[in-house]
């Protein structure tokens, strides 16, 4: 595997992000993806914090938007506006650092499960205005695929592709998170049918049944041959994991591959 392409993420750390990601280069990554919520967001005094990783370090920065209480199928129509406030902010800050946001697509509420095609309108809507903006900033939006969970957008190979034809902005792509595809039982239709639009690829590791983010190798994914059918030299391969053990472990596995 192209180690120079690999990434850490962790979205569980909450002890001085903005310290330990000196320790990354190190460790074997060259990039760090930031995690939009907790003590990891982008605000004032840590944008400083982030000058000096930028300025000092040779990290590829990318970001992961947040996902917490933010559903860009959203039906109500003063919350979705602040969500888009909020992501259109946070795009601003991080648009001096970055040229990819990875963004997840949004889920039917209680009520949008009952007008199912006012929900898929509206995330539609939700990743055109973001993507507009992205293009304002020079940053390519990804958008994720999601674990088997009910109610939530973009679980099938199929459906991502739709939501991205939907949008149809040139700067939108995908975040292709294997982790995410193994609980639906689809990485080999994920990577046959989207395999072109693929710019991003979370990595994780689990056994098939829920969102577990182990480290790689501790599941039941064959990433030997998954590695191989990858579209690697377009892509960052960003190792989504509790903390940075789980980081160094998952590098040596990919190493050794």
């Amino acid at each position: 595997m192209k180690i120079k392409n690999l990434s850490f993420s962790s979205r569980t750390v909450a002890d001085n992000p903005y310290k330990w990601a000196y320790e990354l280069e190190d460790i074997g990554y060259s990039g760090w993806e930031i995690v939009q919520e907790g003590p990891q967001s982008l605000n004032e005094e840590n944008l400083v914090l982030l000058q000096d990783i930028y300025e000092t370090t040779d990290l590829k920065l990318t970001i992961h938007l947040p996902f917490s209480d933010m559903n860009l199928a959203c039906l109500n129509d003063s919350i979705h506006r602040e969500i888009i406030r909020q992501l259109f902010q946070d795009l601003q800050m991080a648009s001096e650092y970055v040229d990819l946001a990875v963004i997840h697509p949004g889920h039917y509420s209680p009520y949008g499960a009952q007008v199912p095609s006012l929900a898929w309108k509206r995330n539609i809507e939700s990743l055109q205005i973001i993507s507009d903006a992205g293009e304002e900033l020079g940053i390519r939006i990804a958008v994720e695929n999601m674990p088997d969970v009910m109610q939530i957008m973009g679980r099938r190979p199929q459906e991502m592709i739709e939501i991205l034809d939907s949008v149809n902005r040139d700067n939108i792509y995908m975040t292709f998170d294997v982790g995410h595809a193994n609980t639906n039982g689809n990485i080999d239709e994920f990577i046959s049918m989207c395999s072109n639009r693929i710019r991003h690829v979370h990595i994780h590791d689990n056994m098939g049944k829920r969102d577990e983010h182990l480290p790689a190798g501790k599941g039941n994914i064959d990433w030997k041959n998954l590695v191989k059918k990858l579209p690697g030299h377009k892509c960052m391969f960003v190792t989504e994991m509790g903390d940075l053990e789980d980081g160094i472990e998952s590098v040596s596995y990919l190493k050794n591959l």
